[in-house]
């Protein structure tokens, strides 16, 4: 199995937050080719990607509100946030579905969008801003709101309370508020306050995290392709023997159960531990 194809299972097996790394690895891949300037040493981003503040901009182009959220400003800012959202999506899935963890993704990176643009419009300030970290922040402070007195184990330190890691994140964002990039600070303490109410109704039984799963699911079977059903004769065959059919779904019942058997090893020790020959079981059978 070579690398592509390597990279194209974790893809498959690795759930909604390997792939949400993936899409913002690739996208920043792609805006080093098309949007870095090399002469200046920065991106230059197009209105139709960055999320402007500019309301002749922000209302022709609503789909900003999402493109944004998946395009970095450079390296490090693309490395801090994957970190984070690594970390922070592993303890929200802890008690969360995956399709829970996408709908706030998606619905604080649109909510973090129209606070950005609104908050520069009452202070009369134009920017455009790009990157997930108002997105990653719901997570967190969604799951710290669920959990504040969750015990995390970090290098160097040792356990501390997981509200004491997102609240001097936080009070970061606070002190810098006038001093350096207020649009994002803007937009990270937006996303911290969708996390926080969004975790509040769902606990009261709202969880709004099914309208994104409608709007997806609906997309997903508009453009299913219906399986086409053509008409076959069928004739009886009373000397095929009854054993072959048998033998067929015992098979079929080995295959599924190594399947299932790999997969358990993946969610107890990660896909790394997997051997050369059980990723190449897995590739093949994903085909």
């Amino acid at each position: 199995m070579n690398i592509l194809d390597d990279l194209k299972l974790q893809y498959k097996l690795g759930g909604i937050v390997n792939r949400l790394i993936y899409w913002n690895v690739g996208c920043f891949l792609v805006s080093l080719v098309f949007f870095y300037q090399f002469k200046s040493g920065s991106f230059n981003f197009p209105s139709w990607i960055a999320l402007s503040s500019e309301p002749s901009d922000f209302v022709l182009k609503p789909w900003t509100l999402l493109t944004y959220a998946f395009f970095h400003s450079g390296f490090m800012h693309l490395l801090f946030n994957m970190i984070i959202l690594n970390f922070s999506s592993s303890l929200f899935l802890t008690f969360f579905t995956q399709k829970q963890f996408l709908g706030l993704y998606i619905l604080s990176a649109i909510f973090a969008g129209i606070c950005f643009v609104l908050g520069y419009y009452f202070l009369n300030l134009s920017a455009s801003i790009v990157g997930a970290s108002a997105a990653i922040m719901a997570i967190l402070v969604g799951v710290t709101t669920y959990q504040p007195l969750m015990n995390v184990r970090l290098l160097l330190i040792g356990n501390v309370k997981l509200w004491h890691i997102t609240a001097l994140i936080l009070i970061l964002d606070l002190m810098q508020f006038r001093l350096d990039n207020t649009g994002g600070h803007l937009s990270h303490l937006a996303g911290a306050f969708f996390g926080f109410v969004y975790i509040r109704l769902l606990q009261n039984g709202t969880d709004m995290s099914k309208v994104v799963t409608v709007v997806i699911d609906f997309f997903a079977n508009l453009f299913k392709k219906s399986p086409k059903t053509p008409f076959k004769k069928v004739h009886k065959n009373y000397s095929r023997p009854v054993e072959k059919t048998a033998s067929r779904i015992i098979t079929k019942d080995k295959q599924q159960q190594q399947i299932d058997e790999i997969l358990d090893k993946i969610s107890q020790s990660g896909y790394d531990s997997l051997t050369k020959e059980e990723k190449e079981f897995l590739f093949k059978a994903g085909k």
